[in-house]
């Protein structure tokens, strides 16, 4: 049986998740020629200088393919908010061998022992990396926010930029805690949780699971953990999602881009949630939506995580909208609850550096290049299969994982709390501790009830594991 602590084993299962699935190999070397040009010559476009901002990246410990830069301002009573955002726009040859690579390849795959980058390190972490202290090309969001901080007004241009700090959200959480908040963020706390209360206010249904993730487990090997999602984390992304809120108004005002789209819970999935809700002790008001309960509850409770798992029907059918002269067949994503848009990482993500491309020719009246309308119809289908690839690799590499957690323990009683039932045949659990998946056996589980599962099975090679009622 498989050690969790035999290192060497488990980074060539990881080896082998890489060869199982189609995930891309090494970057041709003409596309990585290109890609060391464009990091050596300066792309020759006219710029706004905004080095003078004392923009700051926040992002996890180590993180070197930045993205985002961010600045906030109080203006009167509300806010204004600086988002610059790294410029791939001019530095891909459209057309050119680095240019098929990167649409090839989707987006960044992150696996526990290393990413698999959508550009070139040279790009990604280098010449188009937002790094401290380093004057960079990118394209720079100025958002104007009233007392609600809801936007009152939006532009973008291309700019040159130096980034001030690379800070990480716990140490920014920290410094917020301890009352001593970098300058630049200082007025994050309260933009987030306006804009927090705005997406309630919108309907947004967002839930908030446990998060699976591997790390590292001191001893050469792997296992499973939960990792607490920091406030910071959750007003940072907030910025990001205003930021694509913006850009999708843009776009459907011109009637030209594409969109990150989910649809409405079907009527039929609300019933059946307000169903579970009932069976799990949850009251639900039948005068509020299901976002109004869901951004309520307790996440720590058993019932509410079975009712968030079960709420995971409200979200389904997300995909990508691509249009050009006429309004999206599809606008809005029930997640958000407004029109959004994938626009700020395009370091780590094929389509932004279109969407990007789209606002920047119609917020300046400028016809879009040719180059992006060309590349509009093919951006669903290229973004949606990467995605797809993406969460199959995730899920592997925390399937493998589970097993080196609980390997040599087969027979020990575990805390867990039923997610999901099948009828008389068992269901799904979720170990408190640790935090495990796996099918569990046995008759009469009710779905939010605390049992004692007994580990039945570890299978490093089919990555799987199971349990039965204790």
């Amino acid at each position: 049986m498989l050690s969790a602590a035999s290192g060497d084993h488990q980074e060539s299962a990881f080896a082998v998740i890489r060869a199982e699935f189609p995930l891309p190999g090494a970057f041709p070397a003409a596309a990585l020629a290109e890609a060391e040009r464009a990091a050596a010559v300066p792309d020759g476009v006219d710029r706004v200088d905004a080095t003078d901002l004392p923009l700051v990246t926040v992002d996890p410990v180590g993180s070197r393919d930045l993205d985002q830069a961010v600045l906030i301002e109080r203006l009167g009573s509300g806010f204004r908010v600086h988002y610059a955002i790294a410029d791939l726009g001019v530095t891909i040859r459209p057309g050119g061998a680095l240019d098929a690579e990167v649409r090839r390849r989707g987006q960044t795959f992150y696996l526990p022992d290393g990413a698999i980058p959508l550009h070139p390190p040279v790009l990604s972490e280098g010449a188009s990396s937002l790094l401290p202290g380093e004057v960079r090309a990118a394209v720079l969001w100025t958002i104007d926010l009233d007392s609600d901080a809801e936007p009152a007004r939006a532009e973008l241009r291309r700019a040159l930029v130096r980034s001030v700090a690379r800070l990480d959200y716990a140490s920014v959480q920290a410094a917020i805690e301890a009352g001593t908040p970098h300058p630049s963020i200082a007025a994050l706390p309260e933009l987030g949780k306006l804009r927090r209360k705005a997406a309630a206010a919108r309907g947004a249904i967002e839930l908030e699971l446990p998060e699976q993730q591997v790390a590292p487990d001191g001893n050469g090997g792997w296992h499973v953990v939960v990792r607490p999602r920091l406030d910071v984390e959750t007003w940072n992304a907030e910025i990001s999602l205003l930021t694509g809120m913006c850009a999708a108004q843009i776009m459907t005002d011109a009637n030209i881009g594409v969109l990150r789209t989910l649809p409405d819970a079907p009527e039929q999935a609300v019933v059946e949630l307000r169903r579970s809700a009932a069976a799990l002790g949850i009251d639900w008001a039948e005068d509020a939506d299901a976002a109004s309960l869901l951004i309520g509850l307790d996440p720590a409770s058993p019932a509410t995580m079975a009712l968030l798992d079960d709420a995971t029907r409200l979200l389904r059918g997300a995909g990508y909208t691509a249009f050009d002269g006429a309004p999206p067949h599809v606008r809005g994503h029930a997640g958000i609850g407004a029109p959004y848009a994938h626009v700020t990482a395009p370091l780590r993500r094929l389509v932004d550096r279109f969407a990007t491309e789209v606002c920047l020719a119609v917020t300046a009246g400028r016809e879009v290049p040719d180059w992006v309308r060309e590349a509009l119809p093919e951006l669903p289908a290229a973004m949606e299969s990467s995605d797809r690839l993406a969460a199959q690799v995730e899920r592997a590499c925390i399937d493998q994982a589970e097993t080196w957690t609980l390997a040599g323990q087969v027979g020990r009683l575990f805390p867990a709390v039923v997610l999901r039932t099948n009828g008389e045949s068992g269901g799904t659990v979720f170990l408190l501790d640790p935090p495990v998946l796996g099918k569990c056996r046995g008759d009469g589980l009710v779905e939010g009830q605390r049992i004692m599962a007994r580990l039945l099975e570890v299978d490093p090679v089919a990555r799987r594991v199971s349990f039965e009622v204790a």
